[in-house]
């Protein structure tokens, strides 16, 4: 067995990004003074999914029998970006809308997106209902067949990318050691002996020993860990538009607006005035030959400022639905967005059963982000053990949930082609060219 924790131990956290930022920050303010984060890209990283001028923040239950463990990190996060001064300067309670233009769509949030803990939901039956809920002009699309709810207490957008590099710039003040932004702190395998994990050794050959590791490299985690395919590194797509500045004062403090199967947009950006537009769909995976199981496939992660066209163009037609007058205007950047899925979309935040010394914090499922302000308590309350018996049941270690796995499976999701799509299958020409010179 691991020797016991002490304020002294050596905790190693292999990632830098939204959950790994967080919980170094709540290590330091527990009081441990022994800790050290590795990732390959300075703090925020290209490739973290919370590297993102903007994130939803909602309070949605979930219906599957996790909905209490849900609920309690859901709370949690959003007192941290209420009461938290690391976190709340870049909570925007601006209000959440949810909607769906098909009677499919429409009873799924029905059954499982409003009937939410202290929800103030009112419902949106006709395109005057939607366009009433932001100021004249912006919304001045048909919203055909769309009906949806809006909330305006305890939801709106966060600024993931500052509220990320401000728990990094809190967790060094506290002390905690960032090794990142080079070889020196990309890990190529984690180290073993007497079957347990001691640390992981970077790509300068250099051995970093801890009493404990703690796993949570998001998308990139099981190049590093065989989770018994327990991750899915799956990819979604994103774009901004380029507003004046006089049109983003217009569009200053709007709720979101998503639409299950269509997309989603959050104000602009006070610096850039950039519009951010999602395409919603199930997601796309990147999959290749598993060396390491002859006969498999994995997903594997990879940086890119484009996205397919077919992306673009699910974009566009969001905006046609909603704001006719900015869905031809060129794009001024656009970047795919890994996250890890699990078979069940619960978290997976737990000490691996065979390496007690290993901490595994992953497992996002496209909720991750929001969770920033608090997810490091849980993974910090994981490490020593100290998780309530509700939520370490919710996500403990559960390879059983992912025998027969379906990388294809959409998981509950819809848009675009109601399918997970491959990058395989996305040919050279047929990405955006932002920027790019011929």
């Amino acid at each position: 067995m691991p020797n016991q924790l002490t304020p002294t131990s050596s905790i190693l956290i292999i990632g830098g990004g939204t959950w790994g930022c967080s919980t170094a920050l709540h290590l330091a303010r527990r009081g441990y003074t022994n800790v050290k984060v590795l990732d390959p890209y300075k703090v925020p990283s290209p490739i973290a999914a919370g590297n993102d001028v903007n994130k939803i923040m909602e309070h949605k239950e979930l219906k599957d029998g996790k909905s209490s463990a849900w609920t309690t990190f859901t709370r949690a996060a959003l007192q941290g970006w209420k009461t938290d001064p690391v976190f709340s300067p870049y909570f925007h309670e601006t209000g959440f809308i949810v909607a769906g233009h098909t009677p499919e769509l429409v009873q799924h949030i029905k059954e499982g997106e409003v009937d939410v803990y202290d929800g103030d939901y009112e419902a949106l039956e006709t395109a005057e209902d939607f366009r009433k809920t932001m100021p004249e002009g912006v919304l001045t699309g048909d919203f055909p067949n769309w009906k949806g709810w809006i909330s305006r207490a305890g939801t709106g957008w966060v600024h993931a990318r500052k509220a990320m590099v401000s728990a990094h710039t809190e967790a060094k003040r506290l002390g905690v050691e960032f090794i990142a932004g080079s070889p020196d702190g990309m890990v190529e395998k984690l180290v073993y002996e007497g079957g347990d994990v001691v640390g992981a050794r970077t790509a300068d050959g250099v051995i970093h020993r801890a009493d404990r590791t703690i796993l949570a490299a998001g998308a990139g985690s099981d190049r590093l860990l065989d989770f018994k395919k327990q991750l899915r590194p799956t990819a979604w797509t994103l774009c901004h538009i380029q507003m004046t500045e006089e049109e983003s004062k217009r569009y200053r403090n709007l709720p979101v607006l998503f639409n299950l199967g269509k997309g989603f947009f959050m104000e602009p950006d006070d610096e850039m005035h950039q519009l951010k537009i999602c395409d919603e769909h199930p997601g796309y995976c990147n999959l290749v030959a598993d060396p390491e199981h002859p006969g498999e496939e994995r997903s594997v992660p990879f940086v890119k400022e484009q996205i397919p066209l077919e992306a673009e163009e699910r974009a566009r037609g969001f905006l046609r639905d909603t704001m006719p007058d900015l869905a031809e205007r060129p794009l001024v950047f656009a970047r795919i967005c890994w996250d890890a899925d699990t078979p069940d979309r619960a978290f997976l935040i737990d000490q691996h059963p065979e390496h007690k010394s290993l901490i595994v914090a992953v497992g996002g499922s496209g909720n991750g982000a929001m969770q920033m302000p608090s997810i490091g308590g849980f993974i910090s309350d994981a490490l020593e053990g100290n998780l309530s018996a509700e939520i370490k049941d919710s996500v403990r270690w559960r390879p059983e949930t992912a025998i027969g796995r379906d990388w294809y499976s959409t998981q509950g999701r819809s848009g675009g082609p109601n399918k997970v799509m491959d990058f395989q299958d996305i040919k050279a020409d047929d990405w955006t060219r932002i920027d790019v010179e011929d």
